[in-house]
């Protein structure tokens, strides 16, 4: 395994302040879950039930808001964006804990939907700054790094609100998001690459030309991945808590985050990635035996490490094939959208494996979740079979009369509108040369 490839792509220019930003502004935003929650039942003196249900009220509206936020920032720029949602998220938490339960329900749906779009904007950003030869690495370190908040926000969200009370984590998360978004104003990191037309352009593609069958396929890949994090996250602990050995839960997890990220580490030193689909069937398929471990901690740990090493690679991979498959004038609405699948896949792993669990023992809590993302990896798979036909015998394409012939990968690629201008979709001199990088060559497919 080489480091070249991640030396190459942090000695490119805003990757490494990209990174760093993003890494210290999503701190805040993930410690906010367990904030509100612990709000509710220790402040509000409420159940888990209510806490719950504002969890949902927020995550509701962060799915609804993040394509919203990339279609404004496609628009109107990234700093007009960051300007509303700082301020919104800003007030959110800092008066949130001082409303009553109905009306802090609502405010979490609002504050949800005009939630500080970090995790998007840090991939989105990745695409403009990173050229397609080095952009695999770039999003694996956007995945280690995602990983490394997800481990240090939780942990100092219920610090601070065990020691200093929940309400005052949540004023220590408005404070965070306040300097995060300030933050973000400040180094304003681009969404449109160098060679790509700018906001000003006014350049607008419309929605069917990429938000394809197989675009679709993919957020369908990163919503099973995320699915199968949360049920196991949650099967991990009912699974020691039966046994007694509730005591080690925070090992097994601390293990099963290291294994992700060697896992990323790894995947991003490769020299083509794999489809998302290709990660996505071994690590559910994987998943589902894990129960067997029983109540044995060690063995449980051990069984984890073949999934819990695809866990950052996939979410690598479905982030790269987004930013592949959409021009740049909707780049901002597709990573909202893939953030969107992630959000959902969180939502619902936890609740199915739970049903599983209740029903019959911790162990199927596993077993439930990595099937759910095996069907949907096999419902996908048949769209990618179809695009490697495709690839393998291109479609030729009759010009009129007095043109050059040009062959293309699919009909529909011919009547994009931003496969005409691409030089890819050049007609050539004589017989096309076969693609250095066919991956580059998904958003011309239906």
């Amino acid at each position: 395994m080489t480091l070249t490839p991640y030396r190459e792509t942090l000695a490119l220019r805003g990757i490494r302040s990209l990174l760093i930003v993003a890494t210290l502004a999503r701190i805040p935003i993930v410690a906010g879950t367990v904030t509100l929650t612990l709000h509710v039942v220790l402040d509000l003196g409420l159940g888990y039930g209510a806490a719950g249900l504002a969890g949902a009220m927020y995550t509701i509206g962060g799915s609804l808001g993040a394509p919203v936020m990339g279609r404004i920032t496609d628009s109107k720029g990234l700093r007009p964006v960051l300007a509303l949602t700082t301020v919104a998220e800003t007030v959110f938490w800092t008066t949130g804990q001082a409303l009553p339960y109905p009306a802090l329900l609502v405010a979490a749906l609002i504050g949800g939907l005009l939630t500080l779009p970090v995790f998007s904007v840090a991939r989105q950003s990745i695409a403009a700054l990173a050229p397609e030869s080095h952009r695999l690495p770039a999003y694996a370190l956007d995945s280690i790094t995602t990983e490394l908040s997800f481990m240090a926000g939780p942990a100092l969200g219920v610090f601070v609100a065990t020691t200093a009370g929940p309400r005052a984590g949540m004023l220590v998360v408005g404070i965070g998001i306040l300097l995060s978004g300030v933050a973000l104003y400040l180094v304003n990191p681009p969404i449109r690459g160098r060679d790509e037309a700018p906001i000003t352009a006014g350049e607008r593609v419309p929605r069917r030309t990429w938000l394809t069958p197989r675009l679709l396929g993919v957020l369908a890949i990163t919503s099973a991945a995320t699915l199968v994090l949360s049920g196991t996250d949650v099967a991990v602990v009912a699974v020691l808590r039966h046994a007694g050995e509730i005591s080690w839960v925070g090992l097994v997890l601390s293990l099963w985050a290291a294994y992700s990220l060697i896992g990323g580490f790894a995947y991003g030193t490769i020299k083509r990635g794999l489809p998302p689909v290709a990660i996505l069937v071994p690590m559910a398929l994987l998943t589902i035996p894990v129960g067997l471990a029983g109540g044995h901690w060690w063995l449980l740990a051990l069984l984890l490490i073949p999934a819990g090493a695809l866990c950052a690679p996939t979410i690598t991979a479905t982030a790269d094939a987004v930013s592949r498959m959409t021009p740049a004038s909707a780049r901002g609405e597709a990573m909202g959208l893939h953030n969107s699948s992630l959000t959902v896949g969180v939502a619902l792993g936890a609740p199915l494996a739970g049903v599983a669990m209740d029903t019959w023992s911790p162990a199927w809590g596993f077993a439930s979740v990595g099937a759910v993302g095996l069907l949907v990896a096999l419902l996908v798979l048949p769209t990618e079979l179809r695009r490697r036909r495709v690839e393998k015998d291109p479609v030729p394409v009759t010009p009129p009369a007095g043109a050059s012939p040009l062959t293309v990968s699919s009909p529909h690629a011919a009547s994009s509108p931003h496969a005409a201008s691409s030089p890819r979709a050049q007609p050539p001199s004589s017989s096309p040369p076969p693609s250095s990088d066919p991956v580059a060559e998904l958003d011309l497919l239906a």
